[in-house]
């Protein structure tokens, strides 16, 4: 599975110009099942994201997690991470299938959230408007096979 990770000070989604889902401060993940990806994908980018430490301590050094800030996380489902792009028109054929991105989606946002992350998601396979405030800017890409 692939992640793109946004820290934010508010973040939501609207869908035909009505807001289905916000937050305050936390992280913005869009996420992309993959072909062949399985729960224990979803569950590994579910603890990477729940525990990276991405937000400034008293420091401002970021050495802190979202569990530790008591952040939340705006879940978006993103088919298009699994873009190729060797021409130029990007192709998605390495993205699952709708029913299996879905299904670890699902997986994905509840895992996260038993990580004791308050989640909101959007709405799978809608046309969604995403708005966020990026914070620092602070932008991280996880891929579950690169480790």
């Amino acid at each position: 599975m692939r992640a793109l990770i946004q820290r934010t000070t508010e973040a939501s989604v609207s869908i035909d110009g009505s807001t289905v889902a916000a937050i305050g401060s936390g992280l913005v993940v869009l996420v992309c099942a993959m072909q062949g990806d399985s729960e224990a994908q979803s569950a590994w980018l579910a603890r990477k994201v729940a525990n990276l430490r991405i937000f400034r301590d008293e420091a401002g050094r970021m050495n802190r997690s979202v569990v530790d800030v008591g952040g939340a996380a705006l879940v978006v489902s993103q088919f298009t991470l699994a873009a190729e792009t060797r021409g130029n028109r990007p192709g998605f054929s390495s993205a699952a299938a709708p029913d299996d991105g879905r299904r670890l989606y699902e997986h994905f946002a509840s895992a996260l959230a038993a990580h004791g992350v308050p989640v909101a998601t959007g709405v799978f396979g809608a046309d969604m408007a995403v708005s966020l405030v990026n914070d620092g800017p602070v932008t991280i890409w996880l891929d579950s096979d690169k480790g």
